[in-house]
């Protein structure tokens, strides 16, 4: 009887709780970065927190200019990295930290590329096959083609040209290319993303990439008149990468819509799941704004 009442407890206490499993480990790696990494990086870390999936931890460098010797996270204590991390304007990593994380990604280590972590480490080609699509710092033909799509097909083009633009920053439709991703499994067909940076004219190795989502770049906005990725999954050896092109903050931005925006809140801590497990728990929120 006692056994039996303790067995009741115990299933009351898990039908309150869920029974939650221990959260999943998430580094946020920053620190150098041409945008506003200090509110971003709060931000995210926020955003994987007040989940419930995730725990998440922030690893920031050293200072522009600064000893980078000094920076090795131990990226072995986490299922997943996000990367809020750019040496546009700023340093490389050092060897070991580099040696370190490829590691970690082979094995199986999760990778979530956040925004302007597209235009980190250009001359890095393992790092440029992990992203799949980068911009800036000088990446052109030699990087891989531009993908984009065109009368909803994949279209990969070889033309010479740099790497990297966008518009001025403005609200756009999201449309989704792939419904049976574990990330987009479930969520509308097409949404708006509020005011935010549409990167167009991305380049590189593409492989093993699978184009999730897509936006329109408009050229009444300065775009490239083209229908860009902005969601992306990857595999790279046993690891998985999510990466997304949304979120802009820009020194001086004091509302964050872009990160405020349900579309980027939920694509984000979905993808961080499929990184960190190969699977998408999460139900997909009543208030998801809806287009089609």
């Amino acid at each position: 009887m006692k056994n039996l009442l303790v067995f009741f407890l115990l299933l009351f206490f898990c039908c309150i709780t869920g029974c939650n499993k221990d959260p999943i480990k998430v580094l946020i790696v920053t620190g150098q970065n041409n945008h506003q990494w200090q509110v971003s990086s709060a931000i995210l870390q926020n955003c994987l927190n007040e989940s419930g999936l995730f725990v998440a931890d922030i690893a920031v460098s050293p200072a522009k200019g600064e000893d980078m010797s000094t920076f090795r996270p131990d990226f072995s204590e986490y299922k997943t990295v996000v990367l809020d991390y750019t040496d546009f304007d700023g340093d490389a990593w050092p060897n070991a930290t580099n040696a370190a994380f490829l590691d970690y990604v082979e094995k199986g280590g999760g990778v979530v590329v956040y925004h302007a972590a597209a235009s980190a480490f250009p001359k890095w080609k393992a790092y440029n096959e992990i992203i799949g699509l980068g911009a800036w710092g000088d990446r052109d033909e030699k990087d891989g083609p531009y993908v984009y799509f065109k009368d909803d097909e994949e279209v990969r083009d070889y033309t010479p040209g740099q790497a990297g633009s966008h518009g001025s920053q403005h609200e756009f439709t999201v449309t989704v290319r792939n419904k049976k991703h574990p990330i987009t499994k479930g969520l509308p067909a097409s949404w708006m993303q509020a005011k935010d940076e549409l990167y167009d004219r991305m380049r590189g190795p593409a492989t093993n990439m699978t184009v999730l989502a897509t936006a329109f770049s408009d050229k009444s906005t300065g775009g490239s008149g083209r229908h860009e990725p902005v969601l992306m999954a990857l595999h790279w050896g046993k690891g998985r990468i999510f990466h997304t092109t949304l979120g802009h903050v820009w020194p001086g931005d004091t509302e964050y819509p872009a990160l405020k925006c349900i579309g980027f809140k939920v694509t984000f801590l979905r993808g961080t799941e499929w990184t960190a497990t190969g699977k998408v728990t999460q139900k997909v929120p009543a208030n998801f704004q809806k287009i089609n």
